[in-house]
């Protein structure tokens, strides 16, 4: 067990969640609305969530495996109409990015549209109700992420972003991750992996956030192929789960083109892609585009991972491989025609500003047709 102030209030360690009522009450959490969603309850983490809680509470279970808008609306109604005070999110990065959101609805007016980072948003959050958020996958890093990503009535998938949604306590217990399956589990740990990738090579001067990276994603790809086909291997669920940390204290320091790329591909609801499938297959991509204008970053990644030969890209290509994760957008429902509309979103995304090279639609086109 361990306490980390960094950020938040953050305690790790196998068999935290039985501390959720001396947690909430530490920060006067007195009626929580649960926000989840019906895998969390299928899977019985809903019942040992509630198993270590003195008392029944509001469940809201309608979270979509990509949130909306119309979701968050319908949680902030029973929000209200249950006279809550707090927010527990219980699940994947969907569950508590859409907490966050309902925190923003119970406490500001207006559209979500009008918080969104490209709408000139994030000065208009203030301070939202407290959220205590338990992951129970290894990967978004949205428990200690100050971001938001939604899909809004009008269809765009953006960020909402501020250090005001960053949830006041994140309840970090590996065992729950154990009975995520082989695929998910191998889909979410790329994500941390982007994470750390990215967060590192974005331009920003930032050594404590780069220094972060760097553990995260050595620690990940120690672990990922071990919680992957062990997944009651303790230590590397625990290591897997302090990666995806990890990759959500430092993308503080910003993002970059695998992510302007994820986030609109992901708001294709008949698609309706995995997040980290898709920062799979854009991984290397990206890397092979970026690899000229930062290859001191690359070098440094290279040693730090022991990378025989120094392709960056080729190495987590073949990770990818070996966790048996989709190759190509083709494989998961894109045809190609969705090329101009992604390129012009992308270009808009908020994780644009920090790759290491400034792209062009046509770039982020060529990296779509190259991925297909």
């Amino acid at each position: 067990m361990a306490t980390i102030n960094y950020l938040t209030q953050i305690e790790f360690g196998a068999g935290e969640l039985d501390r959720i009522d001396e947690l909430r009450a530490s920060i006067g959490a007195k009626r929580p609305l649960i926000v989840t969603d019906k895998g969390i309850v299928a899977a019985g983490l809903l019942d040992r969530l509630n198993a270590a809680l003195s008392e029944p509470l509001p469940v809201f279970d309608g979270t979509p495996g990509n949130p909306t808008e119309e979701a968050a609306r319908e949680a902030a109604a029973q929000f209200r109409a249950e006279g809550c005070d707090s927010i527990i999110a219980m699940g994947g990065g969907s569950p508590i990015d859409l907490a966050k959101a309902v925190g923003l609805l119970v406490t500001h007016e207006g559209a979500l549209a009008t918080y969104a980072a490209i709408e000139g948003g994030i000065a208009r959050i203030k301070s939202i109700v407290p959220i205590i958020a338990i992951p129970t996958t290894s990967g978004t890093g949205s428990e200690v992420g100050r971001a938001s990503l939604m899909t809004l009535a009008d269809g765009r998938k953006v960020g909402l972003i501020s250090p005001h949604l960053i949830p006041r306590l994140a309840l970090c217990d590996p065992e729950l991750t154990y009975g995520l399956p082989a695929g998910l589990t191998a889909a979410t740990g790329i994500d941390a992996i982007s994470h750390c990738v990215e967060t590192y090579l974005s331009p920003r001067d930032n050594p404590v956030a780069d220094a972060i990276a760097l553990d995260g994603l050595q620690r990940a790809v120690t672990h990922i192929e071990r919680a992957v086909t062990n997944p009651e291997d303790a230590e590397a669920r625990s290591g897997m789960m302090m990666a995806s940390l990890q990759g959500g204290l430092c993308f503080q320091k910003g993002l970059g083109a695998i992510h302007a790329l994820s986030h609109p591909l992901g708001a294709y609801k008949d698609i309706n892609p995995h997040h980290g499938t898709l920062n799979g297959i854009l991984l290397a991509p990206v890397l092979r585009r970026n690899a000229a204008a930062a290859a001191d970053k690359f070098a440094a990644m290279s040693a730090r991972l022991g990378i025989a030969g120094g392709d960056v890209a080729a190495h987590f290509a073949a990770l990818c491989a070996r966790l048996n994760l989709p190759k190509t957008l083709g494989e998961i429902g894109f045809d190609g025609s969705q090329w101009q509309d992604v390129a012009d979103a992308a270009l808009k995304d908020h994780s644009a500003a920090t790759n290491p090279v400034p792209l062009t639609h046509a770039d982020y086109v060529a990296l779509l047709e190259e991925a297909a």
